[in-house]
């Protein structure tokens, strides 16, 4: 039994164009019908053939460049003083251990007062340790004497461990801490160093001010291992599981996540993707707000016998979507699956081929005349 397009009603393709539901429904209906080559072309109907592209539908979502927590060392000042000077400046690039800021303050020197007291004492006890073993050695002193000896080196011995440990925090260098200790002259400001090689990201004191502990002086990053931060809705954050390949738009440029958040903003209620960027990251820079693209079917068992086509291509007679394949007198529904749907492409998913031409446009008028009740033998 054919159906011919010149039988299709008027009524019928406006029902189709308005949602209405036909009077036939698309499951009762054969198949195939027929449709004239003359009226394939009067119609606009054009056909393109079905492909397998299981990287080709993507979708967009904002993103932030941001530093890997470990990447970043903050410089804060160990002592209140006051900033004698900056030796770097911003955007520098800096090794391990280049120096940094200098700060004078007057908590480092009595730290350094006492560092050269438990120098002292440890020398002196040190001193008497070793003369009272020589004396019990020889016979001259009861072994309680050398014992008590030996338990106010020990006792010497920590306490300037503790003044090389109080220097250490401050911001000392071991070797100038060993260098006072030995000379006994103190110094009256310390220089801090990057303890990781990196750029000078931001600066947040100047010369002549006064700070206090712990107060914040400069940023190092090490900006050749870069992440994004993608932003996405609540209700598709589980698409995209760890591993999952991302692009950066108009950039050759790619990451990959590496985990999802677990809380959501309750500003915008979006989520944000972790991914870290794979080489190239001199070609983004931190705090730069980029688009990213993300496959949107990520499962490559689930990419595995889908179909990228035009959503023009696709129609839905209830619940079911339906792709028109061309036969060689007409065309041919076939039931498929819509996997994921983005902008004007979709993913489906059902028996067809690759090759197969499949009608993109004239769809409308091809669901009229595979509906239409009036039939032609």
């Amino acid at each position: 039994m054919n159906i011919h397009l010149q039988s299709v009603s008027i009524a019928a393709v406006v029902a189709v164009f308005c949602g209405l539901a036909p009077t036939v429904r698309a499951a009762d209906r054969a198949a195939k019908f027929a449709v004239p080559a003359s009226q394939i072309q009067a119609l606009g109907i054009q056909t393109a053939a079905l492909q397998s592209q299981t990287d080709s539908v993507t979708t967009s979502f904002p993103a932030q460049v941001v530093i890997p927590p470990k990447a970043e060392q903050v410089i804060s000042s160990p002592v209140s003083g006051l900033v004698v000077q900056l030796l770097v400046q911003q955007n520098q690039v800096v090794r391990s251990g280049a120096s940094l800021v200098r700060i004078a303050s007057p908590e480092l020197g009595q730290l350094q007062l006492q560092l050269l007291q438990a120098t002292a004492r440890a020398t002196l006890a040190r001193q008497a340790a070793q003369r009272e073993q020589a004396l019990f050695d020889e016979g001259i002193i009861p072994q309680r004497r050398m014992q008590e000896a030996q338990a106010a080196l020990i006792e010497g011995e920590a306490m300037l461990n503790q003044a090389r440990a109080a220097l250490r925090l401050s911001g000392m260098p071991p070797a100038t801490i060993e260098r006072i200790a030995a000379s006994g002259k103190p110094q009256d400001s310390i220089t801090l160093v990057a303890t990781q090689a990196g750029i000078v990201t931001g600066i947040a004191v100047k010369p002549g001010q006064r700070v206090e502990a712990a107060t914040a002086l400069l940023h190092v990053a090490q900006i050749d291992s870069l992440w994004l931060d993608i932003q996405l809705p609540v209700s598709e954050s589980a698409n995209w599981p760890a591993g999952t390949k991302v692009k950066i738009q108009d950039r050759n440029v790619t990451a990959r996540i590496l985990s999802a958040s677990q809380t959501v903003s309750s500003s915008s209620q979006t989520v944000v993707l972790r991914a870290a960027i794979e080489g190239k990251a001199g070609q983004v820079r931190p705090g730069e707000f980029v688009t990213v693209e993300l496959p949107v079917l990520a499962n490559p068992a689930a990419a595995q016998g889908s179909w990228d086509v035009p959503l023009s291509a696709v129609i839905h007679d209830g619940k079911q979507a339906y792709v028109f394949v061309r036969t060689a007198d007409g065309f041919e529904a076939r039931p498929v699956k819509v996997v994921v749907s983005v902008g004007q492409r979709v993913r489906v998913q059902g028996p067809v081929k690759a090759g197969e031409q499949i009608a993109v446009s004239g769809v409308v008028a091809l669901k009229g005349a595979w509906l239409d009740p009036k039939e032609s033998k």
